[in-house]
């Protein structure tokens, strides 16, 4: 199988600009939820964000998507308006200046939500969980595997090999992918690639994952300490670029040590 890990300097966390703000408008409603600031709002929502890219950087939003389970009692007029103000504003800020589209629960009544609207979920969410749609995906859920299996802890890894090649200051965008073959330890390939941002090539830093991380399964459940019971709070918010909890594939450590080794000279910090 194969597995894909991604990062980039459009944010502070190296996540894509439209998958991290997507979650934070859903966590900004929840929170409000929870603290009784929006009382009527209830469990379920979903969000997209779409930006208008040029030269490869987001430049700004065109439409902005939030919908979410309410009370019955709330009007639509009330429920968009604080939606709006409470929610999407705080979020993106500047970001509205362009006055993108907004749509706030296009297909009207949102009361019935959770498991009673839908069923069948299950391995459904791999792009919202990971990086937008922005990086390619192998097409392996996360959610009810435990890390020996490499469609979760082999995508987790290339999360860590990208990141802290873009940490490093190796490449301003880099997509890592890796493939197994049941029965083989190590990768049966890794590729690299940069979008034309690398400093080095993309053998150069084939060879530096190859040298700085230990890619068989046995060795990712090693580095990443994949044992402890990290997982739950994984289940929303997404698996990638998480600010609120120990994630070990979210660590920087090896940045200094690739920038050492492809000879380019003290880091400069980038990214957490």
């Amino acid at each position: 199988g194969l597995m894909f890990g991604y990062a980039c300097r459009e944010t502070d966390v190296l996540m894509p600009a439209p998958i991290t703000y997507a979650h934070r408008l859903v966590r900004r409603q929840a929170e409000l939820r929870k603290n009784g600031t929006l009382p009527w709002l209830r469990p379920d929502a979903k969000s997209q964000v779409s930006f208008l890219y040029e030269g490869g950087r987001p430049v700004h939003i065109d439409t902005v998507v939030l919908s979410t389970q309410h009370a019955p009692h709330i009007g639509e007029a009330d429920l968009r308006e604080a939606v709006i103000e409470e929610i999407i504003k705080p979020v993106l800020g500047e970001w509205l200046a362009d006055k993108p589209t907004i749509h706030v629960n296009p297909t009207g009544r949102f009361v019935i939500g959770g498991p009673m609207g839908d069923a069948g979920l299950t391995g459904r969410k791999i792009i919202v969980d990971t990086y937008g749609g922005m990086a390619r995906h192998g097409g392996g859920a996360f959610s009810g595997k435990d890390p020996s299996k490499v469609d979760r802890s082999a995508a987790y890894a290339a999360r860590y090999v990208a990141k802290n090649i873009v940490a490093a200051g190796l490449a301003e965008r880099c997509e890592v992918q890796v493939s197994y073959a049941i029965g083989v330890a190590e990768p049966t390939s890794i590729m690299v690639d940069t979008f034309g941002t690398g400093q080095v090539s993309n053998g150069v830093l084939t060879g530096l994952i190859r040298e700085h991380f230990d890619l068989r399964p046995v060795g990712i459940l090693r580095m990443l300490d994949l044992r402890r019971p990290v997982y739950r709070p994984t289940a929303a918010y997404g698996h990638f670029g998480r600010q609120d909890i120990d994630l070990p594939w979210e660590k920087t450590d090896k940045a200094a040590q690739l920038r050492d080794a492809a000879g380019l000279g003290e880091l400069r910090k980038v990214g957490s």
